[in-house]
């Protein structure tokens, strides 16, 4: 079971270990948990009370021992939209922190899968009404096929249109077919670039598809200018 979207949401390894070691065996005692989930004596009490707070485990005293119950997980849907409520209401003072501040950096490095979302994510936000990305290879496939779907949905409704020059790797892919307001086309290189490059507005985004990706996002006129250009050429050059 892929488990990534449960620390995702905030609980912690511990903390999942203990839930579905408790969702498999049903109402237990602490002893069962402990065997099930491989984890010391003081580690699962101490999860179970967290698990408590957050409303995924419940018990009831029979004696002197606690018998313990894992939420339906149907419930956590619960727990994400409390989460969502109380970030929801602190978003306005977010919001305005960061516009206190003077200006964005010019140059911001992000890493790791979540890092590379973020840059794409800010690239949404750039403004400007069309998207140009060249050197996208295969590898860009790690963010998942469903993100990148909704991700180009959502540069859509905006109103963005999208020229994307893929490397011919990703020609079985049929973005053509899957993103709206798109038209795709394919570079013949001879080669499978680990380097894809996105210009959106007096923005630039340059990405890294190692095994850890690495994200590079640039805000300057002139430059991005300059990079948007170099698309142009390319983009009249490749097939259709």
């Amino acid at each position: 079971m892929d488990t990534g979207i449960l620390e995702d949401i905030g609980l912690t390894s511990a903390e999942i270990k203990v839930y579905l070691a408790l969702l498999e065996l049903g109402p237990s005692t602490a002893g069962p948990i402990l065997e099930k989930s491989g984890l010391h004596n003081s580690v699962v009490h101490m999860t179970l009370n967290r698990l408590i707070e957050k409303g995924l485990v419940s018990f009831v005293k029979e004696g002197k021992k606690h018998v313990y119950q894992a939420a339906d997980p149907k419930h956590i849907t619960e727990y994400i939209n409390e989460k969502k409520e109380r970030f929801e209401a602190l978003l306005p003072q977010l919001l305005a922190t960061g516009q206190a501040a003077k200006k964005k950096p010019e140059v911001t490095v992000f890493r790791g899968i979540k890092g590379i979302k973020e840059l794409l994510f800010e690239l949404l936000d750039a403004g400007g009404s069309e998207h140009h990305t060249f050197g996208s290879s295969r590898k860009s496939l790690m963010l998942g096929d469903a993100w990148w779907v909704a991700y180009h949905r959502k540069r859509a409704r905006r109103g963005i249109i999208a020229k994307l020059l893929f490397n011919e790797s990703l020609q079985s892919w049929k973005a053509e077919a899957k993103y709206p307001k798109s038209e795709v086309r394919y570079t013949k290189a001879g080669f499978e670039p680990l380097t894809e490059t996105i210009i959106r507005n007096d923005a630039i985004g340059l990405i890294i598809w190692a095994d850890k990706p690495i994200g590079i996002l640039i805000r300057q006129k002139e430059a991005a200018g300059s990079y948007d250009e170099f698309f142009q050429l390319m983009w009249k050059t490749a097939e259709i």
